[in-house]
């Protein structure tokens, strides 16, 4: 990357792992808080956990439109200062319901296809990969951070304290974008062909991906609807002293997760690792329901549930990059982030109605219900192929010209997939590296030698 790409990426990963702070900060001791408000049952706790995800389920497209029209950086500031509002609309709620509203208006704030596309937007074809990377890095660690962090600011400024301070991140966030990030002359358009849509619902490899990260953040939520009170209630622990049970859990499932990933990717067992994950969770989930009556079954169960969720976080995007066609990743991508935040909205609103209905073991019966279900489902999906991107460059081409060179491509040894952007003059090839030759594409190059 050149220096100011590496500043873009900068800017705008910082602008997301702010905003997803923002969220994160809140799973912790949320439905603590919203308890204790006038109107409270179960399942407005577990609609102010949760309900954000339906917002931006619903406004995530509708924003990546606009960012069309009227411009990212526009769009994006208009998004973060929606949220800023839904931090202050529940900063200051008096009721449950008020507490579910802000968190609506704070998910309706939804920036992450604007900010994905001002990316696109501001690298080098060959360098998006690299920043997309950044900002999934940067969802993680934001996650991690806040599981031990929310604790102590609730016990340091409170709960409303935290939504002001996250109205504040918000007003740094569009300062950041508007200092640190630059315009881009033109915004990418890219039309996805036609019967994208319809055949990323049809994929059943691609579907199985879909189910599996709404399953994932759907069990994520729901047990942070059910996890704080148990701490408080069943095992005397308060809030303040949440931390000691976050911190060493999130440190160690790290520790765990990184080898594990490395890995599935470097000897090719993204499936196998995959699948165990799933069964992990079901493990976790079991644990509780065994030995969740004392803290150190609790501090157990919470690292294996970690250790599965880091793991399977880190490896779907990957998966979903890699079973994707080419020239319909976006609109599979699109699919895949509207099924996490579908994810979160169930969880949190499912787990709340069902712990008002049948108790904390009702909801940990549903979890495990959810992962064998799952785990039928991920045994079917197929191994993604160990393939490598190449990207060349080929000049500028009329659309009969691209479409010849994209079947020249595809008659190469190696060659999985191929598709040529004939505005953007590159060609993106998928190719297996055992097989592949790269001097067998350097005729097609455009690039000075």
């Amino acid at each position: 990357m050149t220096p100011s790409e590496r500043r873009v990426t900068g800017a705008l990963s910082a602008i997301y792992i702010l905003r997803m702070l923002g969220l994160f900060l809140l799973l912790p001791v949320l439905a603590l808080y919203v308890e204790h408000l006038p109107g409270s049952t179960p399942l407005l706790v577990g609609l102010a956990v949760g309900t954000y995800g339906l917002t931006q389920a619903v406004f995530g497209i509708p924003f990546g439109n606009a960012s069309d029209r009227f411009g990212r950086k526009p769009v994006i500031t208009a998004g973060l200062m929606l949220f800023a509002i839904g931090s202050v609309v529940a900063a200051l709620a008096q009721t449950a319901s008020g507490m579910v509203l802000g968190r609506a208006l704070q998910g309706a704030g939804a920036v992450a296809a604007p900010i994905m596309a001002l990316l696109a937007d501001l690298l080098r074809p060959e360098q998006r990969s690299k920043g997309m990377a950044a900002i999934g890095i940067s969802i993680g660690g934001a996650y991690l951070v806040s599981l031990p962090l929310g604790p102590v600011l609730a016990a340091g400024i409170g709960v409303p304290g935290i939504f002001w301070l996250i109205a504040a991140l918000a007003l740094v966030m569009v300062a950041l974008l508007w200092w640190q990030v630059p315009t881009p002359v033109a915004a990418r358009q890219v039309q996805a062909p036609a019967g994208q849509f319809r055949a990323a619902l049809s994929d059943p490899h691609l579907l199985r991906l879909d189910f599996s990260i709404l399953a994932l953040h759907a069990l994520m939520t729901g047990m942070f609807v059910i996890l704080p009170p148990l701490l408080r209630d069943q095992l005397d622990l308060p809030l303040g002293q949440h931390l000691w049970l976050y911190l060493p859990t999130v440190v160690l499932s790290i520790v765990v997760m990184v080898p594990l990933i490395v890995y599935a990717e470097r000897r090719a067992r993204l499936k196998p690792v995959f699948v165990a994950m799933v069964a992990l969770l079901g493990v976790a989930v079991l644990m509780l329901l065994g030995v969740g009556h004392a803290v150190w079954g609790v501090a157990l169960a919470l690292l294996t549930f970690l250790i599965a969720f880091n793991v399977l976080e880190a490896t779907l995007p990957s998966m979903m990059s890699r079973l994707a066609p080419m020239a319909g990743r976006g609109t599979a991508m699109g699919l895949y982030s509207t099924s996490q935040f579908l994810g979160a909205f169930l969880g949190g609103a499912g787990a709340g109605w069902l712990r008002g209905h049948h108790g904390t073991e009702g909801v940990l019966w549903a979890g495990l219900a959810l992962c064998a279900v799952w785990l039928l489902v991920s045994t079917g999906l197929r191994a993604p192929a160990h393939l490598q991107t190449r990207l060349i460059e080929v000049g500028r081409l009329s659309p009969d010209r691209a479409r010849q060179l994209t079947d020249e491509l595809m008659r190469i040894g190696g060659v999985a997939e191929a598709v040529v952007i004939p505005e953007e003059g590159v060609a993106y090839l998928r190719v297996d590296g055992r097989t592949f030759e790269a001097t067998s594409v350097e005729r097609f190059s455009a690039a000075p030698a």
